[in-house]
């Protein structure tokens, strides 16, 4: 049971590191802060998924008075807006 155990937590630690998000270019970042700024949001860590998704991830966005996690597509359209 114990090596049961060890194998599963082995498996996740790697494949979590083989879907580590990566740093956007300045291209892209420069982009996404402009999706920020028109849905009145500002600041966060700026994340691109490298699971082939071409989605990025802005966390700890803050837009008017409250903090929120946001998913930009590849169009640099929000699809997701999450409140931390």
């Amino acid at each position: 049971m114990n090596k049961l155990a060890l194998v599963a937590a082995g498996l996740a630690f790697f494949s979590t590191a083989a879907f580590a998000d990566s740093k956007p270019s300045d291209e892209e970042a420069t982009k996404i802060k402009a999706t920020l700024t028109e849905w009145g949001c500002e600041g966060g860590t700026l994340e691109k998924e490298t699971e082939a998704t071409s989605v990025f991830e802005v966390d700890d966005a803050k837009c008017k008075g409250a903090q929120y996690d946001l998913k930009i597509d590849s169009a640099y359209k929000v699809i997701s807006l999450t409140r931390d």
